[in-house]
This record gives structure tokens, sequence and C-alpha cells, in this order.
């Protein structure tokens, strides 16, 4: 390349201060500014930092974004009431900005995650008789509930339910299809997402988490721990679909192990539901609910435990699991997801979610392996650090997409862009951050 590279980055939640996907759209930006010359379109949540405060060097152009906190922060974090501002006032400036002269190498739409928000960019481009590569993602969720767990899942708020709608979106909403097809490039957080699409047109599909960690300590773990004295640990929203109540009900069938316990940390609805289950089962001593505690003290959990069990069943990409990855911690979860593609047979155990009844037991016949075997979790361990450094440090990471950046420029200098050639395909990479 000769010069740095124009990028013009779409991420209406780009917050360092922040946690989620929004801390992760920051991290991606302030890496990727070390290569590029970056122009950051965004939403500045009140009372927050300013995010040109938070990205020297970064043209920053914002817009005030509409967040409820309070009881009703997890329903605004969903829905994004303030996605409709952000399309209309990022679709006004990219116009005006091409009508003025202004030149970018590539639009890349950060965020948001879900399945379900078309681009303000699609289409612009164009219609000004400029060709602008489009890359869009991490991509992630529009997943479902397995059908047994359905039943179960029926107390979750009312607007979760919203993403019902997803599957039909992706089929129906013109808008979201559209920019979908006018992709150069979509990016997934797991194989699963172009599964998902697979009723749409796309050009090139990518695989790449959308957070990542930017360390790795090796912890000090040795495999001459005696058998019975391992400590599980469950990192998470609690809600149902996270499937921590299935571990309650493992923990029941492996009372014949003595001193093995299981440590839970986070909040949610279904907490009420596994505290009762845990003294139902007589395993209260066994199970300590910690609630929500301060970061470090989740560092502290890390560091100390064995084992890291999430059998979510609907996870759309797993932060924690690299969390625990991070910590040289085996990963037991399901095969289903983000998680189901980050842990592989190297680092972990997964297990299917087919049913409650079943997902205990077979969450059980994993920790039991487990457990018994201290050279094949110490080698676990050994292969998880490997696992995130291979996926989820944010160094590769960044070198990775610069990698991506520069070839789908080299094919629109080269005329092999889309726009031009529909038919020809560059070969499916695994991850963009090998």
């Amino acid at each position: 390349m000769n010069g740095k590279m124009r990028v013009l980055i779409l991420a209406p939640g780009c917050d360092g201060t922040d946690v989620g996907e929004s801390w992760s759209c920051c991290q991606w930006v302030r890496g990727l500014a070390g290569e590029c010359e970056i122009t950051l379109l965004t939403l500045q949540r009140p009372g927050r930092t300013p995010v040109a405060d938070q990205l020297p060097g970064v043209e920053v152009v914002t817009w005030k974004d509409i967040y409820w906190s309070g009881r009703l922060e997890r329903f605004s974090s969903m829905l994004k009431p303030g996605y409709l501002r952000f399309y209309r006032n990022a679709r006004r400036w990219i116009r005006a900005a091409l009508k003025q002269g202004r030149r970018f190498d590539l639009i890349h739409q950060l965020g948001p995650l879900a399945l379900r928000y078309p681009s303000p960019a699609v289409g612009l481009g164009r219609a000004a008789g400029i060709d602008i590569p489009f890359i869009i993602g991490p991509l992630a969720g529009s997943l479902g509930t397995p059908v047994a767990f359905r039943a179960d899942c029926g107390q979750a708020p009312w607007y979760t339910r919203l993403r019902n709608l997803d599957q039909l979106r992706l089929k129906f909403d013109p808008w979201l299809r559209n920019t979908y097809k006018a992709a150069d490039v979509i990016i997934g957080v797991a194989p699963y997402v172009k599964d998902l699409l697979s009723g749409i047109p796309i050009r090139r599909f990518e695989v790449a988490a959308e957070t990542g960690v930017h360390e790795i300590a090796p912890p000090q773990r040795s495999v001459e721990k005696p058998i019975g004295s391992v400590r599980l640990l469950y990192v998470g929203r609690v809600i149902r679909t996270k499937g921590l109540r299935d571990l309650v009900q493992a923990m029941s069938l492996l009372s014949d192990i003595p001193n093995l316990t299981l440590d839970a940390v986070g909040m949610g609805e279904d907490l009420s539901a596994c505290r009762e289950l845990a003294i139902q089962l007589k395993i209260e001593d066994r199970v300590q609910f910690h609630g929500r505690i301060p970061r470090s003290d989740v560092e502290t959990m890390y560091a100390r435990s064995d084992l890291f069990v999430f059998p979510s069943f609907r996870e759309p990409s797993g932060n924690v699991v690299f969390e625990a990855l991070g910590h040289g911690l085996p990963v037991i979860t399901t095969d289903r997801g983000g998680p189901g593609y980050v842990v592989d047979d190297s680092c972990g155990i997964r297990v299917s979610a087919e049913s409650p009844v079943q997902l205990a037991r077979d969450l059980a016949a994993a920790i039991r392996r487990l457990v018994t075997d201290g050279m094949l979790r110490t080698q676990m361990s050994a292969n998880a650090l490997d696992r995130v450094r291979e996926l989820a440090l944010w160094k590769n990471k960044i070198d990775g997409m610069l990698e991506l950046y520069r070839d789908v420029r080299a094919q629109s200098q080269n005329g092999d862009h889309p726009a031009y050639a529909r038919q020809k395909r560059m070969p499916e990479l695994q991850s963009v951050s090998q």
C-alpha cells in the first residue's frame, strides 16, 4: 500500500469504558488506527467519556445515543433504540462526505453484533459513481432454542421473544437482505452465521470473533492435584438459555466425587430457580452462587479454578469462553453457537443440547472425565492457551483484519471487485485471525 488506507468505520456502540460489543468495537478501532486513517461514525451515550477522548488520532463523528438504564437496561441493550437515529444520520453524513469529495478505500460496519440491523452505507458509493468495498461484521446471533428447552424458557422477559423475528427478517426484510448481498465480505463469529445466511447470495464469508484478550498469563496448575478437590467455575448471566440450571442438575450426579465444588458468578432471572434446585437436590454445600462481583474478583475466580463449564445452548459468541481459555482453563460447553466453534477437542469437551435430562447427564460425564484424568486436564490447559492465541489475541486479530482489508482493496483496484465480477469468489478462510 502507498500510505495509510483510509477506512470509514461504522460502529453505533464504541466505548472502551463499557462492556460487551461496545468495548470490543473500541479495541478494534484503536488497533486498526495504528495502521489506517480511521473515520469513525458512532453514538455517544450521555454521561460517558467522550469517544473522541478515548481514541486519539481517530476522526470521530458522534450523535447522541438513546439509551435507557436501570430496569430497562437489558431491553435497551437488545433493541438498541438509538440505531434508527444512527442509521439516518450516518447515511446523511456519508452521502454528504462523498458529495464533498471525501474518499475512502474501504467501509467497515463493525456493529451491531446481531443479525438484524441494515447498514446505512449500502448503495451510497455506487450512487456517487464510486467503487468503495464494504465489509460487515463480526456478526452473531439469531440462534433458535432447542425444542425440548422451550417450555423452560417461557419465563424470560417478553422482549427477548422478539429474537424469534430474526429468521423471518433474514428471509423477507429487503433492507436487511440487501445489506448482506451488498457486502464484499461478511464476517461471522463462527461458521453457524454462514448457515443462517444460506438463503442470501453472499460474496465472501470469513470467521473472526468480535472480542479478544490483550494478554495471556500462563497459570500454574499442577497435575498432582488430588482427584476430588477440583473447582468448577461458571461465569455469565443467569438466564435459562445459559444452562446453569442444567449444570446444577449435573452436580447432583457427581455426589460420589468428594470435594468437587462449583462457583457460579452472575445475576439474572433464573438465579432463584438455580438456588432452589440446589437446595432441592441437597447440594447447596457444593454449589456457591456469588451473584455479581467486581471484575478483580472474577479474575481471582478464574485463577483459582480448574475447569470452566459454560453450558449455554443459545450462545452467539461467548466472551467468557475466551476469558477462561486465556487463564488456561479447559472448557466444557455445548456444541452450538460461538462456544461450539471456539472450543475444540484440544482444549475442552463439547456436549449436545437436545433436552435438559440429556444435557445434565452429558455435562456430568464430561466433568467426571476431566476430574479423574489429571494428565488430560493439564494438556487441555496448555492447549487452551494455544487456542486463545490463535483466535483471540488482539494483536493477531488486528493483523488478520488488516490483511483482509488489503486483500479486499487489492481486488477492487485490480478490477476483481464483486460489483463487476459477481461470480468470482476468493477461497474461504477459516479465520482472519489465523
